[in-house]
């Protein structure tokens, strides 16, 4: 019954139309419990089905915070599809192969979404938000960003207690114009009310009981239901829910009791088990109770009215009581055979610390950490709280610490795993440990620790064979991270000889010695291990995410070595491999050697959708400086400082947590943002120090600029003594550029722009065009000089570069040397002609009707691909909805004739 809400229920209803034209939107409506949220909610929810939406509906349990996306896999139903179903095994730790189940599970969820909005307009309805989990808030989030992209209308509600910092963060997300908050309802709405309750005109001692619910109307309601069945007036509106159960015999009222248990929404079935009965015989009780108007349909299952009615009813029930019968329920429900979760969520508020509970995680924990790492910290500290471990107890210790490291909790997760340490004699278990202790330390630079702890393990006798080889391979990590690159490839040759056999072994031994080779720029050697490690090492089991790491590193030492085109494929192969065993660390680190590659190639636009393609709460802070820092460099490589902003802020948070100078693309930010800024004497400061193949020709470039020619040719030296001997291409122009600036000698300049074009660096090649333009100025050459600089700044304008153009033509003008007519006119940055050829292509699709999925599927792409083109469309169109490209084509074509 919804009064005194004809304002808000109109703005919402106008949603609802603007979704039937195709426009999406998002509103969140808060307010205190029982002022009408839900009321409100469902009316909309009827208004978009009479207009022809599907709606999807779920709801946050209170009992259910630690489990993620349970609000929307109910909305979702997804039991009933494939694609549900497979998220489902993926949270149950059915898919081993898979490192992140929450996060790829929530990537399915938001494509399960997309694919439902290509049937049509979609109303997803999320009660209770205060109760739902963080994954969800953030699935949330991330579809607020996408509702001007699909025909979809989401409507959340939301107590404001108790305060959530991302729930907050997603209210100031909405504005003014997505924020709906329900106030108490004015005397004359709720004499409207009481009206409406008794059937009559109410008496006015009636109304002055009605007031005294403060415009609640849902205390009204209860309040005026007990006093008119003749009681006298409940002083709470608890009080007056107890009233309307009290009305419930006592066999209904022991059925609800046991349904509080599960949460506000709940199944039959799990009822029955938790009650030991069949659904028949729970009949008689529920249909009272939904008669009494308790309980209501939900989906495939029951709910009770309000919130605040499950609440009377289970705080009814003394904590030790309930405790208990959690507990029971637990056991009765795995026993039943049910997933994880439902089980879990039972034992999170149990007295559970018993035999079953210590037996039960032995068996779920590793599950239950894939799943959600918070509920099980909280249920394997509750267990582990005894002062002595038994054995059982003891195999938990490991995977509490890793379930307290995948929460963050690095210092308790080093005490337990130095606290298990001490106390096991398993082999395989110490392994784990020393593993975990190293992760932890190496998160607060305190490798050193687990250094000289694996170095004594290692001096036992007793340590021999696979125990050994796995120790030295964590030996050969822990002098890696410490910078001694000797160590650490000794240690990993070591490790394989102890355990040629271990694949696992061999894998991490090659990946240590591979990974010194590349830091020393020996990409060929590393290039021929990762060859051989990728043979050998499959992709399943305890090796899957060493395989993927495994190629990631094969991608960047083929770029290494200027094979390109092979790098592309190789990184694009395992990008769409992590992505399909859900490995989201490798899956970031893939797509980033992408943005990569395509930033050396000149792809530069391809650079910009790739970075924005893996969500940055899902990239560690090395991938995330790296790729917000390449997006810079190409806005400020391009003159759009307003764009370069954004990523500049992300890319320097990042390095903040790693020291910038340990992030080359923040080296060579700084040392830009600094040239550009006419200071070309503090750039070449920034940048001097670097050994990195991407910076010398810089300082050179630079210490020429300001007259340090010492510099200069020390650094040349350097660039040559790399090149010597070498085959790689880039190295070859780097050492030619740098010589033919030191020397002022056109044509090595002009062999170093050879040398770049062969390798695809057309960056490189136009700064070595440009440079040999100006030393055949000097050296009288005027028709050599005119070429060259021709075909540098056309090489700029096609990437893009408008500073670099500019820079070049003002510095090719003072030596007498004008824009020739084939350079390209300046790209336009909005409009349709701002549109880069895959964009182009994405917005015809979207004009023939094509949702982002079908998108995907016609071109072979993933759907964030498409995503995230359709978000620059709109962008660049200045324009709001894909209704809107539509419109703006038709506009068009119409202007063109």
């Amino acid at each position: 019954m919804l009064i005194g809400r004809s304002r808000e229920l109109a703005r919402l209803t106008a949603r609802v139309r603007e979704l039937a034209g195709g426009r999406g939107g998002v509103t969140l409506v808060d307010g205190e419990p029982g002022i009408g949220k839900t009321t409100l909610l469902r009316a909309v929810c009827d208004a978009a089905l009479d207009n022809g939406s599907r709606v999807f509906w779920g709801a946050g349990d209170e009992l259910g915070q630690l489990l993620p996306l349970l609000p929307l896999l109910e909305a979702l139903r997804a039991e009933r599809s494939d694609e549900g179903q497979a998220v489902l095994r993926l949270l149950r730790g059915e898919v081993p192969t898979v490192v992140d189940p929450t996060a790829v599970a929530a990537e399915r969820v938001l494509g399960m979404v997309e694919e439902l909005c290509a049937d049509g307009p979609v109303v997803l309805a999320l009660d209770d938000l205060q109760w739902a989990d963080k994954v969800t808030v953030t699935v949330v989030s991330r579809l607020v960003k996408l509702v001007d992209q699909l025909p979809l209308l989401l409507i959340g509600t939301l107590r404001p207690v108790p305060v959530r910092d991302d729930l907050a963060l997603l209210w100031r997300q909405l504005g003014a114009d997505g924020q709906v908050s329900l106030g108490p309802l004015p005397a004359d709405a709720i004499g409207e009310l009481v009206a409406a309750l008794v059937g009559a005109q109410p008496s006015g001692e009636l109304l002055t009981h009605a007031e005294g619910a403060a415009g609640n109307p849902l205390y009204a309601t209860e309040l005026v239901t007990a006093v008119a069945g003749g009681a006298a007036r409940p002083g709470s509106l608890a009080a007056a829910i107890d009233h309307r159960l009290d009305f419930l015999s006592e066999q209904t009222r022991h059925v609800l009791r046991a349904a509080t248990l599960i949460g506000v929404v709940f199944s039959v079935a799990d009822l029955g088990v938790v009650l030991g009965r069949s659904v028949v015989e729970l009949l008689p009780a529920l249909d009272e109770a939904i008669a009494a108007g308790v309980l209501v349909e939900s989906g495939d299952g029951l709910s009770f009215r309000h919130g605040l009615v499950r609440s009377a009813l289970y705080e009814r029930m003394s904590p030790p009581v309930r405790a208990a019968w959690h507990l029971e329920a637990a056991r009765l429900l795995a026993d039943a055979g049910a997933p994880v979760e439902r089980v879990a969520k039972q034992l999170l508020v149990s007295s559970g610390h018993d035999d079953w509970t210590v037996e039960w995680l032995c068996d779920n924990a590793g599950a239950l950490i894939g799943q959600s790492p918070s509920a099980a910290v909280d249920l394997l500290r509750r267990v582990l709280g005894a002062p002595r471990w038994g054995p059982r107890r003891l195999s938990l210790a490991s995977r509490f610490a890793d379930a307290l490291y995948k929460t963050g909790d690095f210092d308790e997760a080093e005490q337990i795993a130095t606290r298990a340490l001490a106390l096991s004699a398993d082999p395989v278990q110490i392994v784990w440990l020393h593993h975990i202790l190293l992760q932890c330390r190496s998160m607060s630079g305190r490798v050193a620790q687990s250094l000289v702890e694996l170095d004594r393990a290692l001096s036992d006798p007793e340590t021999t064979g696979r125990v050994r080889a796995r120790l030295l391979v964590l030996t050969a990590r822990a002098h890696w991270n410490l910078g001694d690159a000797d160590a650490a490839e000794k240690a990993a040759l070591d490790a394989a000889d102890a355990a040629p056999g271990d694949e696992w072994v061999v894998g991490w031994s090659l990946h240590v010695r591979s990974i010194v080779l590349i830091g020393r720029g020996n990409m060929s050697a590393a290039l021929e291990l990762l060859d051989h490690a990728v043979r050998v090492i499959g992709r399943d089991g305890a090796t899957a995410e060493l395989s993927l790491l495994l190629r990631i590193n094969r991608a960047v030492a083929l770029g290494g070595v200027d094979r390109c085109d092979e790098a592309v494929a190789a990184a694009r192969d395992v990008r769409q491999l992590a992505e399909h065993v859900g490995n989201t660390v490798r899956l970031a680190q893939a797509q980033s050697a992408l943005v990569q590659l395509s930033y050396d190639s000149g792809c530069w636009d391809d650079a910009l959708v790739d970075v924005d393609l893996v969500a940055d709460e899902l990239k560690n802070p090395v991938v995330a400086a790296c790729d917000h820092g390449i997006a810079a460099l190409i806005q400020l490589h391009r003159g759009d400082h307003v764009a370069a902003a954004r990523h500049l802020d992300i890319a320097r948070a990042s390095g903040a947590q790693l020291g910038e100078r340990s992030v080359l693309q923040l080296v060579l930010l700084t040392g830009l943002e600094l040239e550009q800024a006419g200071r070309p004497a503090d750039a070449l400061a920034a940048l001097r120090g670097s050994a990195e193949d991407d910076v010398l020709p810089e300082i050179v470039r630079l210490a020429m600029a300001v007259g340090d020619l010492d510099t200069a040719r020390t650094t040349t030296e350097r660039v040559v003594a790399l090149a010597a001997d070498s085959e790689v291409r880039h190295r070859i122009g780097a050492a030619a550029y740098c010589r033919g600036l030191v020397d002022g000698d056109g044509e090595e300049l002009l062999h170093a722009a050879t040398a770049y074009r062969e390798c695809g660096l057309p960056l490189a090649r136009a700064k070595a065009l440009e440079a040999a333009a100006t030393a055949f100025v000097h050296n009288g050459q005027s028709s050599s000089a005119r070429a060259a600089a021709s075909r540098a700044l056309d090489l700029y304008a096609e990437l893009g570069a408008e500073w670099q153009l500019a820079r070049a033509q003002s510095s090719l003008r003072g030596l007498g040397l004008r824009r020739g007519p084939k350079v390209k006119h300046r790209r336009a940055k909005t409009g349709w002609d701002s549109l880069t050829p895959a964009e182009a292509t994405v917005a015809q699709l979207v004009v023939a009707g094509l949702s982002n999925p079908q998108i995907a599927e016609r071109l072979f792409v993933s759907r964030r691909t498409v995503t995230t083109h359709v978000s620059h469309i709109l962008a660049k169109l200045q324009v709001r909805t894909r209704t809107d490209i539509a419109r703006e084509a038709s506009l068009r074509q119409a202007a063109s004739g």
